[in-house]
């Protein structure tokens, strides 16, 4: 009987215990959700790049005070990049530089007996760059120094300087797997003037020879 009893009261304890153990019994949370990591911008990279350019040229002879107006250059580029970016947050900072085959050109009669031509035939460009990193995207803004050669040919003759100008211009690139990346960009590039002399000036000159350009380019790059 007695056995019975304590059978009895020791069923009643236990179930009134049960519900005030289990609250005590830590429970175990569902797992964390996984976050895929930010893409990181940091580090070398190398890449190609091509597009196309239209933009202005003038000449103007200083002693005559002629000029045949402003007229129309435009052509193709492309060629090779190379850069480095660094990432601090989602600020990157970066120095680039690229080097392009180009055939920019256009020509007028304007105040020019047998024609004027402008014609660029290579084009380069070393810039720091400034971008703010949506994980895989960043747009970016630049700006730098370029060089290339300006050759002006007339009267059957002809004219070529290298010149040292300037560039700015903004972007976007795309992280689109793993260490490669995409982007399209525009620069504005001025060359200043060059020049057209002796043959090129019928033994005349010098006469002033303006080059700007605008660029609008792709390309791919691999980031080591």
């Amino acid at each position: 009987m007695k056995k019975s009893i304590l059978a009895c009261v020791g069923s009643v304890l236990l179930s009134m215990l049960s519900p005030a153990l289990a609250a005590d019994m830590p429970i175990k949370g569902a797992p964390a959700p996984y976050l895929a990591p930010y893409y990181n911008w940091t580090g070398f990279y190398i890449g190609i790049n091509g597009g196309y350019a239209f933009g202005k040229s003038k000449w103007t002879d200083p002693a005559a005070a002629i000029t045949t107006g402003s007229f129309n250059v435009n052509g193709p580029v492309a060629g090779g990049t190379l850069g480095y970016n660094y990432q601090t947050g989602a600020i990157v900072w970066g120095i680039e530089g690229d080097y392009d085959w180009s055939n920019i050109k256009g020509s007028t009669t304007t105040n020019c007996v047998g024609g004027c031509e402008t014609k660029n035939s290579w084009l380069g460009t070393a810039r720091f760059r400034l971008g703010y990193a949506f994980d895989r995207w960043l747009p970016f803004v630049t700006g730098g120094a370029a060089f290339g050669d300006i050759k002006a040919t007339s009267m059957g003759g002809s004219t070529t300087k290298t010149k040292v100008g300037w560039t700015a211009g903004a972007g976007i690139e795309w992280a689109f797997f793993s260490n490669w990346t995409a982007k399209v960009e525009y620069l504005y590039v001025d060359l200043g003037n060059g020049s057209c002399s002796g043959a090129c000036a019928g033994g005349g000159g010098p006469i002033d020879v303006k080059f700007q350009t605008s660029l609008v380019r792709a390309g791919i790059n691999y980031r080591f």
